[in-house]
């Protein structure tokens, strides 16, 4: 089968087209800036990088260029639109209705509509894509994807917050989690790495990324993650704040004179490494660089971010009453050395020693513990988009 992977955001498309029987990438690519003047890059398996300059005032638009290029003379890689099985997308938000990967029909919509006010800058967007793919090609399946769904496993005394229980009964506040694809996929993917039984296995995934989060999978089944009502809870991120004391809002709002939106603004977007780097960057290529120049604010903010990394970690171990692999995945997981080496750094008393060599290894999977460390720890590659993937055919095949 053939299925054309679907990551619909607000003014961005990213697709893949996979092959499910050999799980490759037949084409990648990107939509961008849809809304204001639109610029696709499609690259084909084996070949060069196509930029494509073009106005998309839609997302509908930006859907049609991206089947055009598929099935592009010169750059496509299949004949016509036949040839795709089924359309696999990804939804942020599934809230409590969504406990895994469904066909997309009227009903389902409606359901993740009824998310939108618990993902409003992504739901909305997620479902133009989903429309745009019905419109432009009848009859073939849609899926969709949740990255909320891996998480509902977690029991009532992990989601619920110390809040009135009339919040969580009114309007569902609780702790949901994301990056769930990329969990699901890595946590399975070490069970088989390891050997491990996967009924009786307790694995760490840390998604280490400029979006972060960490969770608790115990026999394939998540227990507890970082993440919680929105993407901002948990670990410091790029530019997220992460775990704050509540009352820091109402104490800026006062100080600065700002609306209570301009102080989410800043805790979304102007905080987590970036702020504390004092502006430098938010990509941990820059703080790396500024840290081996002196500055003292990029190299905090890497030490900040990697401590509250091991606090999480530390109190997964004692939520599944121990561990038996810790894994990095993710952007930053998978490709840098210190930030691993300063979280491994904390747990000595896990009988973890880090292999050196082996942690120098960027973006592929291998262990970077030392045989005799007592609990493995490893650098396994996310694959969201073939995640999707598996999941669509395993629905629609």
């Amino acid at each position: 089968m053939k299925v054309l992977v679907i990551n619909c955001g607000s003014s961005s498309l990213k697709y893949q087209l996979i092959d499910s029987d050999t799980e490759e990438a037949l084409a990648v690519g990107l939509c961008e800036r849809i809304g204001i003047d639109g610029r696709l890059n499609h690259t084909p398996a084996g070949k060069e990088k196509v930029v494509i300059e073009k106005d998309m005032p839609n997302h509908e638009v930006a859907v049609q260029m991206v089947l055009d290029e598929l099935t592009d003379a010169d750059y496509g890689v299949i004949k016509d639109l036949s040839e795709i099985d089924a359309v696999g997308h990804r939804v942020v938000h599934g809230g409590e209705k969504f406990t895994s990967s469904v066909v997309i029909d009227e009903e389902v919509i409606a359901g993740v509509e009824e998310c939108n006010p618990l993902a409003p800058l992504h739901n909305p967007a997620n479902l133009i894509g989903v429309r745009a793919c019905q419109n432009l090609m009848p009859g073939v399946p849609n899926v969709a994807v949740f990255d909320t769904a891996f998480h509902q496993t977690m029991q009532p005394e992990a989601y619920m917050y110390g809040l009135p229980y009339a919040y969580y009964e009114k309007f569902k506040v609780r702790r949901y989690g994301f990056h769930g694809t990329s969990h699901s996929f890595v946590s399975k993917r070490a069970i088989e790495y390891f050997g491990l039984d996967p009924e009786n296995s307790k694995v760490i995934v840390c998604h280490l990324g400029n979006g972060a989060s960490v969770s608790a999978v115990k026999n394939g089944k998540v227990v507890d993650t970082s993440m919680g009502m929105t993407p901002m809870e948990g670990l410091v991120m790029g530019t997220r704040c992460g775990d704050i004391d509540p009352t820091i809002v109402e104490f800026l709002a006062h100080k600065l004179d700002i609306t209570l939106e301009d102080v989410m603004t800043i805790l979304n977007k102007k905080s987590g490494v970036y702020g504390l780097s004092g502006g430098i960057s938010s990509d941990f290529r820059d703080l790396d660089k500024a840290t081996n120049e002196g500055n003292e604010k990029a190299a905090l903010a890497v030490k900040v971010f990697s401590y509250r990394t091991a606090k999480y970690i530390g109190a997964y171990v004692a939520a599944m009453d121990g561990v038996d692999a810790i894994v990095f995945t993710a952007g930053l997981g998978e490709n840098d050395a210190v930030v691993r080496q300063q979280i491994v750094d904390h747990f000595g008393y896990l009988g973890i020693t880090l292999d050196q060599e082996a942690n120098k290894s960027r973006g592929k999977e291998c262990t970077i513990s030392t045989p005799d460390s007592k609990v493995k720890v490893a650098v396994i590659p996310t694959n969201e988009e073939l995640a999707i993937a598996r999941e669509t055919v395993a629905l629609v095949k």
